[in-house]
């Protein structure tokens, strides 16, 4: 079965936390996958990144930010399945 991990600064960020959820398909309520469930170190983790990162971004122009959060939409619906 697939496991999702965390994503953390642009890279798949594997949770120092054993506990897992389940990840259902809503059509056929099948289960698909297990997502890892996050500590309070690895939320953490996340949160310093996002602060690193925010500078930069807020600097981008709007023009910018929409095309890439539009190229990001169009990649979530090619791999949607």
């Amino acid at each position: 079965m697939k496991t999702i991990a965390n994503y953390i600064g642009g890279q798949s960020s594997a949770s120092s936390s054993d506990r897992y959820a389940p990840v259902f398909n809503p059509a056929t309520g099948e289960q698909t996958a297990a997502v890892c469930l996050s500590t309070k170190g690895n939320v953490e983790q996340a949160i310093a990144v996002a602060k690193e990162a925010f500078p930069a971004w807020s600097l981008t122009s709007p023009f910018k930010r929409s095309r890439i959060l539009a190229r990001f939409k169009e990649l979530v619906e090619q791999n949607m399945d």
